[in-house]
């Protein structure tokens, strides 16, 4: 990859994703086998006690999982968050916002029935009753264990550059892990969308529009993105407003996935049209 200018940072913002789940699960001690011999610890570790249904808890996974999804189609990873587009800000804040309110209605829901839930959970096994309650705790417990929460992050480089090094090279990747996140991405949609089919609905179409959106919105990262976005423009526009889209034009996807899935490729594809070279060979005339 390129060195990529540190100006690029006038325009990203990062963020930090804060999400606090309890596992509901505490460490097995020598005590919970009432002094049965346990080989030594060199040799096996206990593992860990349910003191909650885990299935109950799967609601706080699932809104995470929202979360990253909505940054992964968004942002790039960045200093262990993401680099977001600035301009992306606001309408990132306003659905991480409904995800949040998400997350803390389901914690009440889940605080106001804590300990009725605990006692069913024993009840669901007996004769390890002194296992799970000499295990439980409060709810007050649980409910500072519990927490959705984010923070954004403007960079300024420092002046001194000894001291602003680390960063620069920390933005000279951002094109790479941007083009391997596409990657991934397409790899995923071919599987799902394009491999093996001879016609496909317009529905494929919906996450290469996401992967569209996301270096549109991250183009000032890396030269070589704004290429790649002509190239998903002109696809679309080459498809059937309507019906299947199979033939030449499902051909043309295939190769415009493949391609994407393929970030090496992709890098070169992009520098071709850089240097006033042609498009790839699976592009119709």
């Amino acid at each position: 990859m390129m060195n990529t200018d540190i100006t690029i940072l006038d325009n990203l913002i990062a963020l930090n994703l804060d999400v606090k789940i309890w596992t509901a699960r505490k460490k097995l001690t020598h005590a919970d086998f009432g002094g049965a011999e346990l080989p030594p610890e060199e040799l096996a570790s206990l593992g860990s006690k349910k003191i909650r249904d885990p299935r109950e808890l799967r609601i706080f996974g699932t809104l995470k999982a929202r979360a990253v999804s909505l940054l992964d189609r968004t942002g790039v990873r960045f200093l262990g968050g993401w680099g977001i587009p600035e301009d992306k800000a606001d309408e990132i804040v306003a659905e991480l916002t409904t995800i949040r309110d998400d997350f803390l209605n389901a914690k009440e829901q889940f605080l106001n029935r804590y300990d009725e839930a605990v006692k069913n959970w024993i009840v669901q096994h007996p004769g390890w009753e002194s296992l799970i309650g000499s295990s439980s705790v409060s709810a007050d417990y649980v409910r500072n264990r519990l927490g959705f929460r984010w923070q954004f992050f403007k960079l300024l480089p420092p002046t001194d550059n000894a001291v602003g090094h680390g960063l620069q090279d920390e933005v000279n990747e951002l094109g790479g892990t941007l083009f391997d996140e596409v990657g991934k991405a397409a790899a995923d949609t071919w599987k799902r969308c394009f491999e093996g089919k001879d016609k496909v609905t317009h529905k494929a179409l919906s996450p290469l529009r996401s992967i569209h959106g996301k270096l549109a919105g991250l183009s000032f990262v890396e030269p070589r993105v704004v290429p790649v976005v002509d190239l998903l423009e002109t696809a679309f526009n080459r498809v059937p407003k309507r019906g299947h889209i199979q033939g030449s034009a499902l051909v043309m996807l295939q190769g415009v996935v493949s391609l994407l899935r393929d970030p090496t490729t992709l890098v070169a594809h992009g520098q071709k049209i850089l240097d006033g070279r042609t498009h790839p060979k699976f592009w119709p005339v």
